[in-house]
């Protein structure tokens, strides 16, 4: 299956493949009819009877875990569709590429999907500054672009072309804003940011406007880098100032570690962050330090709705794992666009597009989806708590 390096993803009738690689490509000129077919303004070209959808995701690097577990659930939504006959009376072709958490890797892909392969729709990507570097080039090329899980409100401000599936950080911010005043009582905190990360100085932003907003107080922020590895500095400043909470909107990797040494230092805050925290690895390499930290995230595992079990169950005698709440987002994504295109009832990537703003009440395994004038998810989002080891359900929060 591996071919001049590349590597792709043919799901047949019932059969998939899950194949990663990345091949970046020259930046297109999409005006020039050297851009190739499916460049600016025209429809993706038929496939050999295929449905060909694109994916670039983080497969290898620091936050590998996501884009992995979001790649299993494209899989098997693809494989689930082409058991019952495929979209369009056609089979889907899902091509993956791996941007290895690299926004300029996601450029690269983003082309590549476009020019090379003429991808219908491309799927991506969990890290919402991997999205941020390829929506452009998919608005340029006026190819739909569906992002299952990055919250950043600027991803889906690029254009009319770019769409997501999950909530924005805006929303997601409040939340935890929200739970800390009204579920915790918490009066005063502190914000620790990834000055690296568009994801989590969003939901900084946020976080600190809406609980300011509410009556608490923000005794004092810092930031680290991804690279970095101690933050007992940091940490050491925010134990003087003793918080009722520390925000820290990062990726499990770095979000670990802190957890740990600020419980060496003995810092007795608790810990709050965003839907990065969601991970096993979290819990794997932080320990009984990570006991109490509550999230926002998109889905929980234990929602007894059907269609969530459903999901679970599938996933779990597949991998041999349990979804995290990125595979639930990038499975939904895909059944999302898969309605889209049966609706828009033609290969055309401007039907497309259209079909796709009007999805409404879509039942997910993330919640009732529906799009709305900006491109975004309306929906509820769930709260987790670390209790013994593993994920625990909090509470549900909807939209007001």
């Amino acid at each position: 299956m591996c071919r001049s390096g590349v590597l792709t993803a043919l799901c047949g009738v019932g059969v998939g493949a899950l194949l990663l690689a990345g091949c970046p490509g020259p930046q297109p000129d999409t005006e020039s009819p050297s851009a190739g077919a499916g460049a600016k303004g025209e429809p993706a070209p038929a496939a050999g009877g295929k449905i060909v959808l694109g994916s670039y995701m983080c497969n290898t690097g620091p936050f590998a875990t996501f884009g992995q577990s979001s790649t299993k659930a494209m899989e098997m939504a693809v494989e689930e569709l082409n058991a019952k006959g495929g979209v369009l009376g056609k089979p889907i072709e899902l091509i993956v590429e791996d941007d290895q958490c690299k926004p300029e890797e996601a450029a690269n892909a983003a082309q590549k999907l476009i020019q090379q392969d003429n991808v219908l729709c491309v799927l991506g990507e969990v890290a919402s500054s991997n999205s941020l570097a390829a929506a452009p080039i998919c608005q340029d090329a006026q190819t739909p672009m569906v992002t299952p899980s990055s919250t950043n409100p600027a991803v889906t401000q690029t254009g009319d072309y770019i769409f997501r599936i999950c909530f924005t950080d805006d929303f997601q911010g409040v939340v935890m804003s929200k739970y800390a005043v009204e579920e915790l009582k918490a009066k005063t905190a502190v914000v620790f940011s990834d000055v690296a990360s568009d994801y989590s100085k969003g939901l900084s932003k946020v976080f600190r406007e809406t609980f300011t907003a509410a009556g608490g107080e923000i005794l004092g922020e810092e930031s680290y880098n991804q690279s970095d590895r101690d933050f007992r500095a940091q940490l050491t400043k925010f134990k003087g100032l003793s918080p009722d909470v520390v925000y820290v909107p990062g990726y499990y990797g770095e979000v670990a570690l802190i957890l740990s040494q600020a419980r060496q230092l003995g810092l007795k805050a608790v810990f709050l962050g965003g839907d990065g925290f969601d991970s096993p690895k979290l819990v794997e390499i932080a320990g009984k330090a990570a006991e109490g930290a509550l999230f926002s995230n998109h889905y929980s595992k234990d929602d007894p709705n059907p269609v969530v079990q459903q999901f679970v169950a599938s996933f779990q005698a597949k991998y041999n794992e349990a979804p995290d709440a990125l595979a639930a987002c990038a499975y939904d994504a895909v059944r999302i666009v898969a309605q889209a295109i049966e609706t828009a009832g033609v290969e055309d990537r401007t039907a497309l597009r259209d079909a796709l703003a009007g999805i409404t009440d879509f039942d997910g395994v993330t919640g009732k989806i529906t799009i709305d004038e900006n491109r975004n998810a309306r929906k509820s989002a769930t709260i987790l708590t670390i209790k013994g080891g593993k994920q625990t359900f909090v509470k549900t929060m909807a939209p007001e």
